[in-house]
């Protein structure tokens, strides 16, 4: 069984504070690509940033996602990603317009069940790594609602509810290992 599970969706739904809770929670975790490459961009004056040169971005994401992916697997139990191979490669194909997520057709390296956080505006902030508007990331989760499931994966929307509630969902729909 797969045990690497995506939690992706609309930016600022709360992503990355569930993943801080099911690491406090003794689970492993991936800390989303786009962020860590901002940081290393913004650190080293980079240029593969999103506002800059989303197509650059998303390839490093991509590749990233992979290398994530790889560490992965010998982590015991389960490991949560926030964002995944299949986020980079719907970025890309937005940007270039190049059929992407085709060349991943084949390969389904998460867990069949991928969990999605909706668009929320009321906990939304822009912050240094995060500089699109809500409709941007709307339109976002848009495009992941649609590559999720044209990859074969089953797609569960997480509720809008406080953090340990919404990490006790999202276990509950996961066998137990």
């Amino acid at each position: 069984m797969i045990k690497c599970v995506v939690i992706s969706g609309c930016s600022g739904g709360g992503k990355s504070t569930l993943l801080e809770e099911l690491s406090r929670r003794g689970y492993a975790t991936v800390e989303e690509p786009g962020r860590r490459i901002v940081r290393e961009e913004l650190a080293g004056q980079g240029a593969a940033l999103p506002w800059v040169d989303a197509a650059a971005f998303a390839r490093r994401a991509i590749a990233m996602a992979l290398e994530d992916r790889k560490l992965a697997e010998v982590q015991p139990g389960w490991t949560f990603f926030d964002r995944g191979l299949i986020d980079a490669a719907s970025a890309l194909q937005a940007t270039t317009g190049k059929a992407m997520l085709e060349t991943l057709r084949d390969q389904n390296p998460y867990h069949h069940t991928v969990f999605l956080t909706p668009p929320w505006p009321e906990i939304y902030v822009h912050d240094p790594e995060r500089r699109h508007g809500f409709e941007e990331a709307v339109a976002e989760y848009d495009r992941l609602t649609t590559a999720y499931p044209e990859m074969g994966y089953d797609v569960v929307i997480l509720p809008k509810i406080d953090v340990a509630a919404r990490a006790d969902f999202l276990l509950s729909r996961l066998p137990e290992l």
